[in-house]
């Protein structure tokens, strides 16, 4: 610790907004001064008449620790001799109107353990990791030509032991991690992450912006986690909360007894749907807050992304808001200018000092240029989550079979958007709670139909362009939706058809992996191109997935009712010979086992406008998928091109 007080520049800095990494400024800090070892405490308050340091070291008696006012704008201070790491401590804030007020830090490192709500002195420095190989991959492998196939974890609910404990860090760097890689997932999303008081609010509503959640162990143990997921080749993303905090006394909520991290206009600050308040942009204080915030994950825990939640949220005023509470920007419109300044001067700082970070959108709006760089007039994510393909894709399952052929282009629609963003598939957690059902059993028909429908879900979403997302027990096709105070139904592995589904969901994670077509040029509208989406009267859907290299290229056949079709026809864009590269009607998946066996050979007619064609086996609700081994050149005198219905011989 070079000083006592923070330096004149940054204090400078925070003022303005411009202060990227202010927790090295604010906070509990050990050190040493004037030869003495101890903690500088430094938090803004500037509504406060007197702020002191109260905790175990002085029995919570504040009276000897008041802080020192060193800036016009509200910063206090304080150097506490012989305290040291672990102790407990919050902020004694004086407020104008002459009440007194604990506040746990807005910028600790570590925090009590539920339902305690202190903070805790804790040294973040001295780990020692060994990520550099990883490190180095990132560097030189761009993720938007790479396969990025993400597990969304709940942390609390993943596992737990027998006696309703929760696994710590360090025995979910042993088992989930070993789990996630063997699986053939590259990416893992966390949810509950930063501190907050409520389990069943996922860790969505926040109390703490710096403090990794104390339910699983210490700041180091879950440094020691992400250090794992690397060392296993599983990049880490974290589920990152801008848009609103909860209200709990300790919090943020009227920090020095007036709204400081919220606005002053209770119509603006209050978010009704969630019962949270929202972050005041306006205050260059509360930017450096939120961006030093993002920084500090990437810096102090080598996380690999942000999932930025409810970006919708903060794009529009009134979003979710009853009419009475609604209000109109400085132009007469409905969108929050600052929150939007505030997202584009987020990501630019990111990247500026990240460059190969995820930063992710979970926006359910149809902003434009979501993904598209700040500097040419986007937001400046890299990634957003489809919520429209989801949204269309889990409307069209539900439905019965028969029902499906009238509602074809719930099937086709996202094609024509899908290269406008950099596109996640998400079927994460919020499809699976709130009576919403599991996604298997949201599928249809009896029993066994549910579990083909869910196969050929999942083939069709790692199918189609852009990354996959897939929350937790979705492998195994758990029955019930999620228990967010309960652990997955791993039992249901003992019964044949859930563990069939979870062998299908490794090996379709590990074709993907294998095959460059399905993410080699996923944000180029080269990397895909439709067979046929016209087979409404069947349901099936076919196309092509197309890398680099002619002889990568995937034909992709889904057939979305339970209907076998033993000779069905379909265009190809070589000639020449194919096999059968993945089927998901597989009997080793609990399917009826009608395979295509050996190699299929193009028979000189051009179909659906390619130049030849073959017969397939299409088996009843399944994802089949073929492959070139021997391309030829085309037929001397092709015949006419016809557009084809599929069942040429029928």
């Amino acid at each position: 610790m070079s000083s006592l007080i923070p330096e004149p520049e940054d204090l400078y800095l925070f003022h303005e907004g411009n202060l990227f990494r202010s927790y090295r400024m604010l906070g509990a800090h050990t050190g040493t001064w004037n030869g003495a070892d101890g903690v500088r405490f430094t938090v803004w308050a500037p509504h406060a008449r007197e702020v002191r340091v109260v905790g175990d070291f002085n029995n919570w008696d504040g009276s000897a620790h008041a802080m020192h006012r060193i800036s016009t704008w509200g910063v206090w201070t304080l150097f506490i001799p012989e305290v040291s790491e672990g102790e407990y401590y919050k902020y004694e804030i004086l407020t104008s109107q002459g009440t007194l007020i604990y506040k746990a830090d807005p910028y600790g490192f570590w925090a009590e353990l539920k339902p305690g709500t202190a903070s805790r002195i804790y040294n973040l420095d001295g780990f020692e990791w060994s990520d550099g190989a990883w490190q180095e991959k990132k560097r030189t492998t761009p993720v938007y030509n790479a396969p990025m196939n993400i597990y969304e974890v709940h942390l609390g609910t993943w596992k737990k032991r027998e006696d309703g404990s929760y696994y710590t860090y360090r025995e979910l760097a042993d088992e989930l991690v070993s789990y996630v890689a063997e699986m053939g997932y590259t990416h893992i999303e966390l949810m509950p992450l930063a501190e907050h008081p409520y389990d069943r609010s996922w860790g969505y509503q926040a109390t703490g912006y710096y403090s990794v959640t104390s339910r699983f162990g210490t700041p180091k143990d879950f440094m020691y986690f992400v250090d794992c997921c690397h060392a296993a080749g599983i990049g880490v993303i974290m589920d990152w909360v801008p848009g609103h905090f909860v209200k709990d006394e300790h919090g943020l909520r009227q920090f020095d007894g007036e709204p400081l991290y919220e606005y002053r206009d209770e119509a603006r600050a209050e978010k009704p749907e969630w019962g949270t308040l929202s972050f005041d942009f306006t205050k260059p204080e509360v930017v450096s807050f939120l961006i030093s915030s993002a920084l500090f994950w990437f810096d102090m825990y080598h996380i690999d992304g942000l999932r930025v939640d409810a970006v919708a949220s903060l794009l529009y005023l009134n979003f979710g808001k009853p009419r009475e509470l609604w209000v109109k920007n400085e132009h007469g419109g409905d969108e929050n200018t600052e929150a939007i300044a505030f997202l584009k001067k987020l990501n630019h700082t990111v990247f500026s000092a990240y460059p190969d970070a995820l930063m992710m959108a979970e926006d359910s709006s149809a902003w434009p240029l979501v993904t598209a760089p700040v500097h040419a007039g986007g937001l400046g994510f890299n990634y957003k989550w489809n919520m429209g393909w989801m949204n269309d894709m889990l409307k069209y399952m539900e439905m019965d079979p028969y029902f499906r052929g009238g509602n074809h282009q719930l099937l086709t629609f996202s094609f024509m958007y899908t290269h406008a963003e950099n596109y996640v598939l998400p079927l994460s957690h919020d499809e699976v709670v709130h009576g919403k059902r599991s996604l298997l059993n949201k599928m249809p028909g009896d029993y066994w139909q549910k579990f083909a429908n869910l196969r050929v879900l999942y083939g069709y979403m790692m199918s189609h362009p852009g990354k996959k997302l897939l929350f937790m027990g979705g492998e195994f096709g758990q029955f019930d939706e999620w228990k967010d105070l309960e652990d997955l139904d791993w039992e249901m592995l003992g019964y044949e058809s859930h563990n069939s589904m979870h062998r299908y969901v490794k090996d379709l994670n590990h074709l993907y992996l294998a095959e460059p077509s399905l993410w080699e040029l996923d944000h180029s509208p080269e990397g895909f191109s439709w067979i046929d989406p016209n087979d409404q009267k069947q349901s099936v859907t076919t196309f092509m997935r197309i890398s680099k290299k002619p002889e990568d290229t995937l034909i992709i056949v889904n057939n979305f009712t339970p209907v076998y079709h033993e000779r069905y026809r379909i265009g190809v864009p070589f000639s020449g010979e194919y096999v059968e590269r993945f089927n998901s009607d597989a009997g080793e998946y609990g399917g009826s086992g009608k395979l295509n066996a050996g190699r299929l050979k193009t028979d000189g007619i051009s179909w659906h406008y390619q130049q030849d064609s073959l017969h397939i086996s299409l088996p009843p609700l399944s994802t089949v998928m073929f492959k070139p081994v021997r391309i030829m050149p085309p037929p001397a005198k092709p015949a006419a091109p016809k557009r084809g219905r599929g069942k040429a011989d029928a």
